[in-house]
């Protein structure tokens, strides 16, 4: 059977390793803090990557910067769609680099997003009721113009700037244990993937109503995913990006699928134990290892990337 699946074009490590050059001094070398968490078999040794303390609370922020620096003096306009995470950090990128930003959201888009956005200097505009309509909408301003459209996981540079985390890993972890990340539009799996190639298992840690990554492994292509609960409030991809498609195919990621009870509970739990806010895609990863479905070997201390802080307070 001939697949529908095209390559987009692959990142590797030199592609991850020029973007943490390009970012000196733009982005945190975020910490990483060594503990232990409870589990149905008993406390589990792990470290946590606390990326959710990148500016603007997501790891998205890396790959903004790389793909805006990339591109030099040559624009001074980006638009973007996103309900989320990724207008947050292309407005505060945009913002620290001189550029204007527009952000095209969803109607349904967080008002604590939104409001985060407009912090950062963003002109946000509602269009359509998902991310496909403001996508379209945002191609289109862009064209009219003249300014970059960035994408929240789908561009290689994006892709290598969210992989920098990959590579402070290997100067802040010993051995080469397993690293676990959530999977949206697969941009941080990918990107840490490609950083660290097979020397390392990386996991994707998705909700079991919206499994992009395992669905598109299985179908050989991207396909269409959104299920209720925690993958709706994403508000983000409704399947994985090519370019993160064809780098866990390469390099082995696999998928893992979380309930959304499980989310909920690691997001409090965090909250509770170590008093770490995230929000609910950010404590996917742990969620996995809190819940028991995924199993460390006896002598392993798996890394946990807590990826988003950009949550209402009061939901807690």
């Amino acid at each position: 059977m001939v697949s529908e699946h095209r390559p987009a074009g692959l990142v590797d490590r030199s592609d991850v390793r020029s973007a943490r050059r390009r970012m000196a001094g733009q982005v945190r070398k975020t910490p990483v803090f060594h503990t232990s968490v409870a589990s149905p078999a008993g406390p589990v040794p792990v470290t946590m990557k606390l990326e959710h303390l990148q500016h603007g609370g997501t790891f998205e922020v890396r790959g903004c910067f790389n793909t805006l620096l990339a591109q030099g003096q040559g624009i001074d306009q980006v638009v973007i769609a996103s309900g989320g995470n990724a207008g947050i950090a292309a407005a505060l990128a945009a913002a620290r680099l001189g550029k204007s930003c527009t952000v095209v959201v969803p109607e349904t888009a967080p008002h604590t997003k939104v409001a985060a956005m407009w912090s950062h200097g963003a002109d946000v505009l509602w269009h359509g009721a998902t991310f496909a309509e403001a996508l379209r909408h945002a191609t289109e301003l862009a064209a009219e113009r003249g300014a970059l459209r960035l994408h929240g996981y789908d561009l290689p540079a994006v892709v290598a700037g969210a992989g920098v985390v990959g590579l402070e890993l290997e100067e802040q972890v010993r051995g080469r244990p397993a690293v676990l990340a959530a999977v949206g539009g697969g941009g941080l799996v990918a990107g840490i993937a490609a950083a660290l190639g097979r020397r390392q298992q990386v996991i994707g840690v998705e909700p079991e109503g919206s499994p992009a990554l395992r669905d598109a492994l299985d179908a050989n292509r991207p396909v269409e995913v959104r299920g209720p609960g925690v993958s709706a409030d994403s508000l983000g991809a409704t399947r994985i990006g090519d370019i993160a498609l064809d780098v866990a195919r390469r390099d082995g990621v696999r998928s893992l699928l979380v309930t959304d009870d499980a989310i909920t509970a690691a997001r409090e739990y965090l909250w509770r134990e170590f008093r770490i806010l995230v929000e609910l895609t950010g404590a996917a990863a742990l969620a996995a290892i809190h819940s028991g479905a995924y199993v460390p070997a006896p002598d392993e201390r798996p890394v946990v990337v807590l990826c988003g802080a950009n949550t209402d307070v009061a939901v807690l």
